[in-house]
């Protein structure tokens, strides 16, 4: 498979979709900020602590539902098209929106950094890029777990015009990590360490 280099675009929003709409089921590609990147594919351990993650969601929030392919408009203007590693959300929110959804009602994204032969860079989009986009769409909380640092990264209280978010708070892998409101829970993040290199 030949891996898309990410790159500035000259492609409108819905040209990206119809150039996503053709790629072949192992490539997920994403749209932020001008630039079309590819989405790495989840090793075995990133996909556990998503599924942690789900698990800790309903068991806190029954009302809310983890999606983990749901694609979001996002971004200023929503001309950016990502696919977090999770979306909280009320249950049967995205019903009827099709495959790159309005992020208004998602309460919190969650991204899981990656461990590949890119992933420098990509993780680059997952620290900076996409909380920076979520925070233009104006989503509440946006969760990192980031396997390379042993921390999770709770950002909050978004600046849309600016395009990012104005509270983070970084805890090591072992303490409570409070999600606030509208989330409203805690994770308990000792297991992570088993996840983590």
């Amino acid at each position: 498979m030949t891996v898309m280099a990410e790159r500035t675009s000259h492609m409108t929003a819905e040209e990206f979709e119809r150039l996503a709409s053709t790629a072949p089921e192992t490539v997920t590609l994403e749209f932020i900020d001008g630039r079309i990147g590819e989405k790495a594919a989840p090793d075995g351990d990133h996909e556990t602590i998503v599924m942690w993650l789900l698990r800790q969601c309903m068991q806190s929030r029954s009302d809310l539902d983890l999606h983990t392919s749901q694609g979001l408009k996002a971004g200023a203007y929503r001309k950016g098209r990502v696919r977090p590693d999770g979306s909280l959300a009320p249950i049967a929110h995205f019903a009827g929106q099709g495959e790159w959804a309005d992020p208004a009602g998602v309460l919190m994204t969650v991204e899981v950094t990656s461990y590949d032969s890119d992933t420098d860079r990509r993780d680059r989009r997952d620290r900076q890029e996409k909380p920076a986009a979520y925070a233009a769409a104006g989503i509440p909380v946006c969760l990192l777990v980031d396997r390379d640092r042993y921390e999770v990264v709770v950002h909050t209280n978004p600046d849309r015009e600016a395009g990012r978010y104005r509270d983070l708070h970084t805890a090591s892998f072992g303490e409570a990590v409070v999600l606030p409101e509208p989330v409203g829970f805690t994770l308990e993040t000792e297991t992570l360490k088993n996840y983590a290199r």
